[in-house]
């Protein structure tokens, strides 16, 4: 299985960056994560979008449509989703109900060093998904509240009940990318 990771932070030190490698830890050896970057990724604009794509979206496109599933992890800005994320979906959902996202099984997490995680920004990631047909993984909010507690100076999770939280999610997450691979067929 191959999931394909995007962090909605470009940050260098991102704790969504940070919980996307960690998720990639506790998935089983048939599984991987791709992290990508979206740094390079242009703003929308309909006048180049059009058969050929801009290198960068192209990568992003292909690197979905490769994927059997998506991991995003968010951060929160001014209680919704980072432009550069929204700007990501929005190159990736075009053709209209035929995108590389249509029917891709994604999962969504968040960190945030404020108390509530990111939880605003996962509800309107979900309604931006469910525009772009995108099935996203019912399971208890993966919200990481003071992640500037959670990760040590080199990057590493630490806090070992977010370690087991994030076991069982990835654990389930994938069974559940499984499930939805065998009811596509």
């Amino acid at each position: 299985m191959k999931l394909l990771a995007i962090s909605g932070s470009l940050r260098k030190n991102s704790y969504n960056t940070l919980l996307l490698k960690a998720a990639a830890e506790h998935v089983n050896q048939d599984a991987s994560v791709e992290l990508f970057d979206l740094a390079d990724i242009p703003f929308y604009n309909g006048d180049v979008d059009g058969d050929t794509k801009p290198v960068a979206v192209q990568a992003l496109l292909d690197a979905i449509r490769h994927a059997d599933g998506l991991l995003i992890a968010t951060p929160e800005y001014n209680y919704s989703i980072p432009g550069v994320l929204k700007n990501a979906l929005d190159w990736a959902s075009r053709p209209a109900f035929n995108s590389v996202l249509r029917g891709k099984p994604t999962g969504i997490m968040s960190a945030s060093m404020s108390t509530l995680g990111g939880a605003r920004a996962q509800i309107h990631l979900r309604d931006v998904l469910a525009a772009t047909l995108t099935p996203f993984y019912l399971a208890p909010d993966f919200a990481l509240a003071t992640s500037h507690q959670a990760f040590d100076d080199k990057g590493r999770l630490v806090d070992q009940g977010t370690r087991d939280f994030l076991q069982n999610y990835m654990a389930g997450f994938t069974q559940w990318v499984a499930s939805q691979q065998v009811t596509s067929r």
